[in-house]
């Protein structure tokens, strides 16, 4: 179909068109007019990304399609509808109540039913490049369904804060019994290392066994030079009690001795002189012999008496070193047994230290579960509040126009060209032309148009013409 023979059938079947076009119009009025009349409120809800004042975390998932599109599930949710029936209290209303039995029978829950009804009238639509949720409620009434739109709202709001605290009062009731639970064992932990403070005489365990370890280091050391000091005596005692004792430091230096020394070298002397004078029977070499014989004993006894004296002294040095070396014996027991003291009660203070630092864990978790546990505010919140609109939402007479035109129209030209196929007719010369497949020689003027009929037969015939062949040819 050429676009010629388009403008030839719609300049022919043109009031078809128009009949049906305006039909649809009128058609479309009627129902705009008579149609109940539908209001759609729409209120808002913004998502906030700013970190949480409790834990401070931030919320990098919030704006992602996912968690808008959660929320968009939330305020669909049958929890957040049920809410609302029970916000507005729609169960006490007999009015309500009837529609219900005379719906349901009075089968199921009125609740579910009117969270059902209510949700087939709801719209929620996220915003594609922002954080913003509407929520839209149609209604017949403007101030049903603005109330319906804030009550969903609302609802919304008040579950999103129970997602957020009803598991923070779980977790706290959690931590406070587990707090309780580390408190009874830090106690018990700290009873036990006090018992055994008690029990070991323990203050300062560290500093008690610094001393101690000090105490034994002096004693060490007095042991070390007791035993140089033992070592000199036992050779001084053994040099005392053999054949070199007149040889001995004190037998040498003692004033008696070389007193009795000096007096016997003396009288050695006399004696020699009174031998070679007097000869050995005089009573004066006699007497000088006898004096010098006691002088001798003198000395021995002296000898005798210093060198017993070193035996004492080397006595008295082994028993200071059996005595140091028994203390210290006992101080390294003693230290020893202060390790192992110190030792346990290290142990036990790990014990209250790990202690401590799970219930200080514990009751820390506890805290933030119940802070969060007790919040008032949620990571969102309302941005625009629904008011009644003043214009219907449906029926729209103005869209509807729109619309009842552009389908009248392609509805109007659809029937038009329906009722040509059914009743076809000639319109222009090439139908005849195409239809019969023989030339046009002439068209007949329409009455009162000679100038048209005769411009017409010129060019059918040229038609003619340049149809048949030529004969040159």
């Amino acid at each position: 179909m050429t676009f010629g023979q388009f403008i030839a059938i719609l300049r022919a079947r043109w009031m078809l068109a128009l009949g049906v076009l305006l039909g649809i119009v009128l058609i479309s009025v009627a129902l705009s007019l008579t149609l109940p009349k539908q209001y759609t409120a729409t209120a808002s809800i913004v998502v906030d990304a700013k970190p949480d004042p409790f834990s401070a975390l931030g919320y990098p998932s919030m704006v992602t399609p996912a968690f808008m599109a959660t929320q968009v599930d939330i305020i669909q949710s049958d929890r957040v509808a049920q809410r609302v029936v029970r916000m507005l209290r729609l169960t006490e209303n007999p009015q309500v109540r009837k529609q219900w039995m005379d719906a349901t029978g009075g089968e199921g829950s009125m609740e579910a039913w009117l969270a059902d009804s209510f949700q087939k009238k709801m719209d929620v639509k996220p915003s594609r490049e922002s954080n913003v949720v509407s929520v839209s409620y149609k209604a017949p009434d403007p101030k049903f369904a603005a109330g319906l739109a804030n009550a969903f709202v609302q609802a919304y709001l008040d579950t999103v804060l129970e997602l957020k605290t009803d598991p923070a009062k779980r977790y706290s009731s959690f931590f406070d019994a587990r707090s309780k639970e580390a408190r009874d064992t830090l106690e018990a932990a700290q009873t036990k290392l006090s018992a055994f403070q008690r029990e070991k005489g323990i203050f300062n365990a560290d500093e008690r066994l610094d001393v101690e370890n000090a105490r034994m280091s002096e004693l060490s050391s007095q042991l070390v030079a007791l035993q140089a000091v033992s070592a000199e005596s036992v050779s001084r005692n053994a040099q005392a009690s053999g054949s070199s004792a007149d040889r001995l430091t004190e037998v040498l230096n003692s004033p008696i001795v070389g007193q009795l020394k000096a007096d016997l070298a003396r009288s050695e002397a006399r004696l020699q002189e009174l031998s070679a004078r007097l000869g050995d029977s005089n009573p004066q070499v006699i007497e000088l012999k006898a004096n010098i014989a006691e002088t001798k004993l003198k000395i021995a006894d002296e000898t005798r008496r210093i060198t017993g004296g070193v035996g004492v002294t080397n006595t008295i040095n082994r028993q200071r070193e059996a005595q140091v070396r028994s203390e210290l014996e006992a101080q390294r027991t003693k230290v020893l047994h202060m390790k192992q003291v110190r030792d346990e009660g290290s142990v036990l203070m790990r014990d209250v230290d790990n202690a401590q630092r799970a219930y200080d864990a514990v009751l820390a978790r506890l805290t933030q579960s119940s802070l969060e546990g007790q919040a008032t505010q949620s990571n969102v919140s309302g941005l625009t509040v629904a008011l009644p609109p003043p214009d219907p939402s449906f029926p729209n007479l103005t869209l509807n126009l729109l619309l009842a035109v552009f389908g009248g129209t392609l509805l109007g030209v659809l029937v038009a060209f329906i009722k040509e196929i059914t009743d076809r007719r000639i319109r222009l010369v090439e139908d005849l032309t195409v239809g019969l497949g023989i030339p046009v020689i002439g068209v007949m003027p329409k009455p009162g148009s000679k100038k048209k009929g005769r411009l017409a037969i010129a060019d059918a015939q040229r038609r003619v013409v340049g149809q048949l062949p030529n004969p040159a040819k």
